[in-house]
């Protein structure tokens, strides 16, 4: 078995930073390092629908947003297969399965499922699409029979009941699905990356974003916005870099170039946290130093985005070719899942033979 690579999003907005940092990034690296033997990229548009059910035209129209976003940071229909989760029919088939071998306390516990289900105010009235999508999940990874998920920390859980979920299967029927693991961001801050309100994680439902595809004019009123330290009101008191977003955003984003380019007074963020802290460092000036940081690496997105939208019908193409590609796959695994489930009826030649026989003897 070779390295599968698989990851995807929620096609309900235009993708952002959270998004770039936390996975995107490290997609588009390993995609052209090529130390894989598939990789699998996929709009989850099943799993937007569990807490959308009754706006189908939010992910409808947001398809194409996220196709544009993934081949603007670089991602390339040719090294990996960009796909549509509902046009893979045999999800559905795998997470029905699935469901079968996991208990509902055991999805309960998932802190994941707990903190999205406190921040869309469901209450006790969880939609049960919503409340079982991480078996659905499980069944996107094991479909593909994927080696590798790059994610972001907020999805270890998930990969966890997915380990649970493979193992379980292969245990009860035969060795068929493969066990997979996450890959998190090397750079710790880029696990889970802040909004610009300095709250736990950018969100698009709470309006802290910055997206890949805003021009430099929002980019900087978003910045000059962000959260810094509420105890800095003049320029020379002490700075405080603990939860203050900027500094956040420059660890997951800056590099020594950038302040080589930009802030020569200071040779690397370690020598400007210092400074900071220590006080007479303003955070206008910190502010501007992140808009260049996040301009350098927004422009070229934003160009090659603009050519892309001038053939969305090519985009389209795209995307069916790659779910076309992805459905046989999918299609193969689920022939061995009902193989070693034993529920491969017309297939199986000795169940026919076996069927014919016990009825001869009756007569």
């Amino acid at each position: 078995m070779g390295k599968i690579i698989l990851t995807g999003d929620r096609p309900t907005g235009k993708l952002h930073l959270g998004h770039y940092v936390g996975s995107l990034r490290r997609r588009v690296q390993l995609q052209n390092e090529g130390d894989y033997d598939r990789m699998f990229v996929f709009m989850a548009d099943v799993q937007a629908l569990t807490d959308n059910a009754d706006n189908p035209e939010k992910i409808r129209q947001n398809i194409v947003e996220v196709a544009l976003d993934y081949l603007s940071v670089g991602l390339d229909p040719k090294k990996c297969t960009l796909y549509i989760q509902s046009r893979i029919p045999e999800l559905a088939e795998l997470t029905t399965y699935l469901m079968n071998i996991v208990t509902v306390s055991r999805v309960q516990r998932n802190p994941t499922v707990k903190t999205e289900i406190k921040m869309r105010n469901f209450d006790t009235n969880i939609p049960l699409g919503f409340f079982c999508y991480p078996v659905s999940q499980a069944a996107d990874i094991a479909a593909f029979k994927a080696t590798t998920v790059p994610a972001g920390e907020d999805q270890e859980p998930m990969l966890e009941l997915t380990r649970e979920l493979v193992n379980r299967f292969n245990q009860i029927y035969a060795p068929v699905l493969v066990e997979p693991q996450i890959m998190l961001p090397e750079n710790a801050t880029a696990r889970r990356l802040p909004g610009t309100d300095g709250k736990e994680k950018m969100s698009k439902s709470l309006g802290n974003c910055i997206y890949l595809s805003d021009d430099a004019d929002t980019v900087w009123k978003k910045v000059k916005g962000m959260y810094t330290d509420p105890t800095h009101l003049n320029v020379s008191d002490p700075g405080h870099v603990e939860g203050n977003a900027v500094f956040t955003y420059l660890d997951a984003f800056s590099t020594d170039q950038d302040f080589a380019d930009f802030w020569p007074e200071f040779k690397n963020l370690d020598e400007l946290k210092a400074a900071y802290t220590a006080g007479g460092i303003g955070d206008m000036k910190c502010k501007k130093l992140l808009n260049n940081v996040l301009n350098r690496i927004l422009d070229p997105i934003r160009q090659r985005r603009m050519e892309l939208e001038k053939d969305i019908p090519a985009i389209f193409d795209i995307l069916k070719k790659g779910s076309d590609d992805a459905r046989e796959v999918a299609a193969k695994t689920m022939d061995e899942v009902r193989r070693a489930m034993r529920i491969d009826y017309f297939e199986d030649a000795e169940l026919i033979r076996q069927q014919q026989e016990k009825f001869n003897s009756t007569k």
